[in-house]
């Protein structure tokens, strides 16, 4: 029985459809998310999204928000949800470019150096999900090459 996954921020549905696994980076950490899982709500953190349907994998930059998880569904409510093969890698550049001349420059008030670090954070969340995306999109799971393997190596 597949999961039954929306993605939704304020702009737009990200994605929708039926997936096997989900893993969203939550606020204590990344959480895995198979059919069966127990009902669960949970702040979301930075990071990446992986979606995973069949052999098949996409990634989602997700910035913030909410999860719920039924047995059967997962709806996130991000506040900002992009796929990493539409994520404009030169655009993101440019922003961390930015952030990090920001941080150089020596903030003083502390609400602009926070707001400059997480410009930073993101733009490296979105650099590394596109940078990744152009070398494989979207990209297929190679099962484990023998017993020698761990999973952590794949």
């Amino acid at each position: 029985m597949p999961l039954h996954l929306q993605i939704v921020t304020p702009e737009k549905k990200a994605f929708e459809g039926d997936v096997d696994e989900v893993i969203v980076p939550g606020s204590e950490g990344e959480l895995g998310i198979l059919p069966h899982h127990a009902p669960l709500i949970s702040l979301l953190g930075q990071g990446v999204l992986r979606l995973k349907q069949g052999a098949t994998e996409q990634e989602f930059a997700i910035f913030g928000g909410f999860l719920q998880v039924r047995p059967d569904r997962v709806v996130v409510l991000a506040e900002t949800a992009d796929l990493g093969s539409e994520i404009d890698l030169e655009r993101a550049e440019r922003a961390r470019r930015e952030a990090e001349q920001l941080l150089q420059g020596g903030l003083s008030e502390e609400v602009d150096l926070a707001r400059a670090r997480a410009a930073l954070q993101r733009a490296l969340i979105r650099i590394r999900i596109a940078e990744h995306g152009y070398r494989q999109a979207p990209r297929r799971r190679q099962p484990p090459a023998g017993r020698d393997q761990s999973p952590g190596d794949e």
